[in-house]
């Protein structure tokens, strides 16, 4: 029998669960736009008149980076000069966030045999990963899977993909790329509800995270979470809850007012049917990678979990400093939590929400 009497009375082993990738690397980048709340609602106030202001200060969000210098945006005539500017911008911060990503994990841009890409806030054709794919110097043969249209939920979602890849390809290395530019996507002549609270919460960002599949172990100083299993809800007849409205000027916010109570009312079933399917409870889960959908989503998210509010502290800290970066949230969220990793045999939830109504589950051992 092994002697496990040096450890500590908490030590629990880390969950084993053959075949599970590891995060090797994670990064985000941003522009040197950055601005404050107040100088965003100053800016702003001018054409959404004072309910906008009403709205920043209950915001939770201090700082923000914008795509663009903020002198810019009254330039912008409509979505195609929207869009340019979101091809240019998202192709220069996708490659920094790559390639720190890659170098945190100690790998090189040949060793990446599959990328995938999330993004809700612009359109682009060739797609952002074979726009940086040259620059980066991904092999010819890299397997590209770009995503569309999870909204935020993708992170969580697009982190979920490349864990199904690298169980069928153990010996591979995967990236995950978010890039969200959700300042792109403003319509000055919207000044409806959800479009203020949009303009309130959401700012500009990417994230990248390296795995690799679990015969090629991480080369890192760090202990590397595993992604032990992943699970996606879908509630039928939510299409209207959150999401787009497409027309010809662009993207138009959906944002319904019963997201935090959604959240409320299922988000507990779902964690914890996911838990129990591996043996555990809420009270195994020490660490949260929580979305940071907004101030009353992450209360509701609180209430349904019965968690302190230490718990989602890093979501907290994400929200004040970035804002809601839709898809790249949860991956500054993740970012912030591998900086300062639990103690070894530590689980955690990865959790996100998004237009369907749905939500996305990873459940991470250390």
């Amino acid at each position: 029998m092994t002697d496990t009497s040096f450890l500590a009375p908490d030590y629990r082993p880390p969950l084993r669960s053959p075949g599970a990738p590891h995060i090797a690397g994670t990064a985000v980048a941003f522009t040197d736009h950055e601005y404050s709340q107040d100088e965003v609602a100053r800016a702003l106030t001018e054409f959404t008149g004072p309910s906008f202001a009403r709205f920043a200060r209950t915001s939770g969000v201090e700082h923000r980076n914008l795509a663009l210098p903020m002198d810019r945006y009254p330039e912008l005539t409509g979505f195609t000069d929207a869009n340019a500017a979101y091809l240019r911008v998202a192709a220069e911060l996708g490659e920094r966030a790559v390639r720190s990503a890659l170098a945190a994990a100690h790998l090189e841009a040949a060793d990446v045999d599959a990328i995938f890409t999330v993004s809700s806030t612009g359109v682009a054709v060739p797609t952002l990963d074979a726009r940086i794919s040259g620059r980066l110097g991904l092999r010819p043969d890299v397997k590209r899977v770009p995503i569309f249209g999870l909204g935020c939920v993708a992170g969580a979602a697009g982190l979920a993909r490349a864990h199904d890849y690298l169980r069928g390809f153990p010996d591979h290395v995967a990236v995950l790329l978010s890039v969200e530019l959700c300042s792109l996507t403003m319509q000055r002549q919207d000044t409806s509800i959800p479009a203020l609270i949009g303009l309130c919460l959401f700012g500009d960002g990417a994230a990248a995270v390296a795995v690799v599949g679990d015969e090629r172990r991480p080369a890192t100083p760090h202990r590397a979470p595993r992604i032990v299993a992943t699970r996606s809800t879908l509630f039928p007849d939510t299409v209207d809850v959150m999401g787009w409205n497409v027309g010809s000027n662009g993207f138009q916010l959906v944002m319904s007012r019963d997201v935090p109570r959604m959240a409320q009312e299922h988000l507990a079933d779902a964690v914890d049917g996911f838990l129990a399917d591996h043996g555990l409870g809420t009270q195994d889960i020490s660490t949260w990678v929580c979305h940071p959908g907004g101030p009353k989503v992450l209360d509701a998210v609180g209430d349904a979990l019965r968690l302190p509010h230490e718990a989602l502290r890093h979501s907290r800290e994400s929200m004040s400093a970035h804002g809601n970066l839709s898809s790249a949230s949860v991956l500054d969220v993740l970012a912030r939590t591998t900086a300062e990793p639990p103690p070894a045999g530590s689980l955690g939830v990865m959790l996100a929400m998004g237009p369907g109504f749905s939500f996305e589950l990873l459940l991470l051992s250390w």
